[in-house]
Formats: structure tokens, C-alpha cells, sequence
């Protein structure tokens, strides 16, 4: 319950961040609506093992306050089996957490990427409007008689992003289209006049003009989130260039490890509430206690994990955290 409302909280967000692609775009409200849907497997991704944290430290502390802990264990109950529970859905939310880090967030931010490219830049979002003026971006101006599709008739364009080089061309028809370049028109039977150091004007059989100055190039850009696992594996094992491994293996360390914080957090809470409950005097300061060591341990595994440079430091790195949920896990079992 916890997991989707703070998912939904911040699905709430990435909207109000996002609100320039109605305004700005002309985005149809289900097109932006889905847009920022792909965005959702990403944030749970994210919150996961806070979540995890906070359910365990949430029900835990309620079982104390209520003494429901120390009944339990006056009936022969250890700390192992109390913490059960807790252990068993952390292990649930690893393996959801290895399905979403592993497939689900490449496919959906690749997709993400890409709609949001063809929303901005791509012919989805141009709607020239008949006998009327559209501004495409600051500086360009466009005016067509008649639209069908994309094929226009009796084209003006004005373009003005360069004051010092102004261009005004006028064309029978014209043609929109998606090229590496961005979104271009290619205009058929015209006139050209261009100013700068001197006027020059012109006919033209057929000219290719862009519209915007996005390279469609960046939309398919090394994106590390956006990377399917295992061509991140194959990059960092056989790519003979060293640029970007350590971006790489960042990456696969979120995806590899990060699922199995949800493990080390909810043994830690467990092991600090359930521990501190049986002593003589009720250490009334260890849900602060655990709150300190979470965020202790979520820095210090961040911080590393952006530090790796090789996969010799992935290898320790992982080594670190599966020891560090041992020792967790032995000292919750000793009794």
C-alpha cells in the first residue's frame, strides 16, 4: 500500500515537471498521459527498499509498542522467527526489484526516450494548421494554404533563427518529414530570399529545409537506463574502449545490488527493534537508531557504487553487501 502511493506521489511530480509538453508541444492528454507512465517502473525501482524499511520498521515498532514482541518471546518465539515475516517479504519485493532493474526499466525508459523525442521533435506532435501561421520554434515561421497529411500546398516559410541571416522562401508544396536531422519539409517549385552581407534571391526545383535543430542522433544516445542488461554485461566485458565502464557499471550495480538492499534493510530493522525489545529497559530510541543505520548504509552503498572503475571492484562491491547481509542475518539468528 505504502509502494503505490508513494509511486503515485511521485508519478504526481514527474506530471508537474513534465506539463511543458502540453503547453509547449500541443501533446494530446493520453499521449503525455502515457509518457509519463513509462516513467512509473522507473520510480519503483527507486523507493523500493525505502519502502521495504519503512513497512518493516512501521509494523515492528507497533508489535513492541503493544508488547505483542515480548509476549512472543516469553512463548519461546526467537528473533529469527519473529523477523520471519519481515525477511519473507523483503525476499518477495528483490525478486519484483531483480524483474523491473533487469527487463522492464530498460524497455520502458527505451521507449520512454523515444516517445519523448517523437512528441517534441517528431511529425506526431506537427499540426500545421490550413491558411494560417504556426510558429514551429522561436525565430520559424510557417504558412501553408492547404494540408493533407503531411503534403502541403502553397508554402511560406519564414526563418529568422539566424537575425543576421534572415530566409524567406516560398513554395507550391511542400512535404513533411523525420530524418536523422530532426523534422524537415522539403519543398518542391519555389523562390528563395536570403539577406545578410548581401541580398540573394533564387528559384528552386526542390529544397530541404529543417525545422527544428534536434538531432534525432541524441535521442538514440548512450543512455545507460535505457540499455538492455545484457548488452551492458557485453560492453564491459569485451568493449575494447574504457570511456564509459564506470557510468556501465554503475548502472549494473543498481540493477544487480540494489535489489538485494531490500534484504539488508529489512534484516537491519529487524535485528535493531527485535534486539532492542528484549532487553531489560526498552531502548525507546531504536527506531531512530534504525532510521541512522539505514541511511548509513543506503550512502555508503551509493557512494561505492558510483566509485567502481572495473568489474574487480563490482566483484568486491557485491562481495561487501552479500557479507554485510550475513553478519545481519547471523547476529538476528544468534541467540
Amino acid at each position: 500500500m505504502l509502494l503505490l502511493v508513494l509511486t503515485g506521489l511521485a508519478w504526481m511530480m514527474q506530471i508537474m515537471s513534465m506539463m511543458k509538453f502540453l503547453l509547449n508541444y500541443g501533446v494530446e492528454l493520453t499521449s503525455f498521459l502515457g509518457l509519463t507512465m513509462l516513467m512509473v517502473p522507473f520510480i519503483m525501482s527507486i523507493i523500493i527498499p525505502f519502502v521495504t524499511f519503512i513497512a518493516v520498521i512501521f509494523v515492528y515498532n507497533k508489535m513492541i509498542s503493544d508488547n505483542e514482541v515480548t509476549v512472543m518471546a516469553a512463548s519461546g518465539l526467537s528473533p529469527r522467527q519473529i523477523a520471519r515475516p519481515a525477511i519473507v517479504l523483503a525476499g518477495v519485493l528483490t525478486a519484483l526489484h531483480l524483474v523491473l532493474n533487469l527487463w522492464i526499466v530498460p524497455q520502458t525508459q527505451s521507449m520512454f526516450y523515444s516517445t519523448q523525442w517523437n512528441l517534441r521533435y517528431g511529425l506526431a506532435h506537427m499540426k500545421l494548421q490550413e491558411s494560417a501561421f504556426t510558429q514551429i520554434t522561436r525565430g520559424l515561421v510557417v504558412y501553408v494554404d492547404k494540408v493533407s497529411g503531411h503534403d502541403l500546398s502553397q508554402v511560406m516559410l519564414s526563418d529568422m533563427r539566424d537575425e543576421s541571416a534572415p530566409v524567406t522562401i516560398f513554395a507550391e508544396k511542400g512535404k513533411l518529414i523525420s530524418t536523422a536531422r530532426g523534422l524537415s519539409i522539403v519543398m518542391t517549385n519555389g523562390s528563395l530570399q536570403a539577406a545578410g552581407d548581401t541580398l540573394t534571391t533564387g528559384t528552386f526545383d526542390s529544397f530541404d529545409m529543417d525545422l527544428n535543430v534536434a538531432d534525432k542522433g541524441g535521442e538514440s544516445s548512450f543512455r545507460v537506463r535505457r540499455v538492455p542488461t545484457n548488452d551492458l554485461i557485453d560492453y564491459v566485458l569485451n568493449s575494447p574502449t574504457k570511456d564509459q565502464h564506470k557510468m556501465v557499471l554503475a548502472e549494473l550495480s543498481s540493477r544487480f545490488l540494489g535489489p538485494v538492499m531490500n534484504l539488508v534493510l529489512a534484516v537491519l530493522c529487524a535485528l535493531i527493534l527485535l534486539r532492542s525489545s528484549l532487553l531489560r529497559r526498552r531502548a525507546s530510541f531504536a527506531p531512530a537508531v534504525a532510521v541512522a543505520a539505514m541511511a548509513v548504509v543506503m550512502s555508503m552503498y551509493m557512494s561505492l557504487s558510483n566509485m567502481i572503475e572495473s568489474v574487480s571492484q563490482f566483484a568486491i562491491l557485491a562481495f561487501g553487501v552479500f557479507a554485510v547481509l550475513g553478519v545481519l542475518v547471523f547476529i538476528l539468528c544468534k541467540k
